[in-house]
C-alpha cells in the first residue's frame, strides 16, 4: 500500500543551549528532543517525514516550526499552546562527558492529549517512531504515545521504539513496566547498551536480546556507541556492525541520528544489516560538531564516508 510518508515521529522538541567550550560561559543555540532529532535525520537522508507534537505559542515554538519546515518535515500535526511554554535544555561538557539540564516541566508537549492531537500522519507512514522520553514527561503524553501506536498499527505502519531511559524523569519500576508494555506493540526496538543493561539486568549481549524477545520484540538494534551496533531480527543470532573510528567532539543526539538514519534506509528498502551499517556511519559523523541537530549529516555525506 502506498504511503504519504516514510517516517513520522511523535514527541517533545526543545530549544538547546550547548556550551561550546567548557572553560567559557558561552552557549551555542541549537535544537533537540530525541524524536525530533530522529525525524530530521531521516529527512536529511531523503525520507518523506512528518512530526507530531505540541509547542508553545512563543518565540521558541516558532523557531522549532521554522526548523522543521526548513528541513522538509511536515508540521500539520504540530499544535500550538498559548498557555504552556516550549521546553528548553542546556548541555555542559566536562571530563566525564556531557551533562544535561532541562527546563521542561509543564511544557506544551507534556500537555499532549490523544483526543486533541491530530494523529492522522501516523496512519499515513511506513514507519512510526516513538520514545520513552515522550512517555515519561507526563501521563497525558504517555497516553498519546499509546494512542498513536494503536492508530499507526491499525493502518499498517511499522512502529519503532527507542526507550531512551531517563531516570531523572521517572522511577525505574514505572519506566520498566511502561517500556516493556510498549516493546510488545512495536516492530523494532532501539535501546542503547547502557539502558538495556539497566532494563534487562545483565550486560551480556545475548541475554539482552533474549530479554527483549521475551518482552515481544520482533527486531532489535542495540546501540553500543563507538563500538557500533548489535542487531538481530526475530529468531536470529545477534550480529555486530562495527563503527569506524571518529574524533568525536560532541555525542549529543548521536543515538537519535542513528534512529532516523536507520528508519530512512529501512523505508527505502534496505535490509536491516545494511541499514545498521549506514546508521553507524551517520551517527559517527553527527559527533563531529556541537549540538544535536546542526551536525546531522546529509545522505551524500554518509555515502562519502561509507566509500
Amino acid at each position: 500500500m502506498s504511503k504519504e510518508f516514510d517516517v513520522v515521529a511523535l514527541g517533545e522538541a526543545m530549544v538547546e543551549f550547548n556550551q561550546a567550550l567548557a572553560s567559557e560561559p558561552l552557549y551555542r543555540q541549537g535544537f533537540g528532543g530525541d524524536t525530533s532529532n530522529a525525524v530530521i535525520a531521516a529527512s536529511r537522508q531523503g525520507a518523506r517525514t512528518a512530526y507530531l507534537s505540541r509547542v508553545g505559542e512563543d518565540h521558541f515554538g516558532r523557531m522549532l516550526l521554522d526548523l522543521w519546515q526548513a528541513e522538509g518535515v511536515n508540521v500539520s500535526g504540530v499544535a500550538r499552546d498559548a498557555q504552556a511554554p516550549t521546553g528548553l535544555y542546556f548541555v555542559n561538557h566536562g571530563p566525564t562527558g556531557h551533562a544535561f539540564s532541562y527546563l521542561r516541566a509543564g511544557s506544551a508537549a507534556s500537555r499532549m492529549l490523544p483526543q486533541t492531537m491530530d494523529l492522522s500522519a501516523a496512519q499515513r507512514t511506513r514507519w512510526f517512531h516513538v520514545s520513552g522520553i515522550s512517555q515519561a514527561i507526563s501521563a497525558n503524553a504517555c497516553d498519546t504515545v499509546f494512542a498513536a501506536i494503536d492508530a499507526a498499527r491499525a493502518a499498517g505502519a511499522q512502529v519503532s521504539y527507542d526507550p531512551n531511559l531517563r531516570l531523572s524523569l521517572w522511577p525505574l519500576a514505572r519506566a520498566r513496566a511502561t517500556i516493556c508494555a510498549t516493546i510488545a506493540l512495536t516492530d523494532l526496538f532501539l535501546p542503547s547498551l547502557d539502558e538495556a543493561v539497566t532494563l534487562a539486568g545483565t550486560d551480556d549481549v545475548k541475554a539482552i536480546f533474549a530479554w527483549a524477545r521475551a518482552q515481544g520484540a520482533r527486531a532489535v538494534v542495540l546501540k553500543a556507541g563507538p563500538s557500533g551496533a548489535w542487531y538481530a531480527e526475530q529468531g536470529a543470532e545477534p550480529q555486530l556492525a562495527a563503527s569506524r573510528a571518529v574524533q568525536a567532539v560532541d555525542a549529543t543526539g548521536a543515538g537519535d541520528c542513528f534512529d532516523g538514519s536507520l528508519l530512512a534506509r529501512l523505508a527505502a528498502g534496505d535490509t536491516l544489516a545494511d541499514a545498521v551499517r549506514y546508521a553507524n556511519a551517520s551517527a559517527g559523523l553527527s559527533t563531529l560538531g556541537h549540538g544535536a541537530v546542526a551536525p546531522i549529516p546529509t545522505a551524500a555525506q554518509v555515502r562519502a564516508a561509507l566509500g
